[in-house]
């Protein structure tokens, strides 16, 4: 019993790591997509107000 407990551990182990790197994988997708659709939202509105991104993060503070 206990090679075939050993056996399913190094199993169960190999399969939690790769079940781990798949949910990374669709975080980080997920992460660069947000990231993208904010900067595409920040270039219209900065085309729209005619207010440059910084000054639109800061209030108008530098800008």
């Amino acid at each position: 019993m206990t090679s075939s407990a050993s056996s399913d551990n190094w199993y169960q182990k190999d399969a939690a790591a790769q079940i781990r790197t798949e949910r990374n994988q669709k975080a980080e997708l997920l992460n660069g997509r947000l990231a993208m659709l904010g900067f595409v939202i920040g270039l219209l509105t900065e085309a729209i107000t005619g207010h440059g991104i910084l000054s639109q993060v800061t209030f108008g503070i530098f800008g």
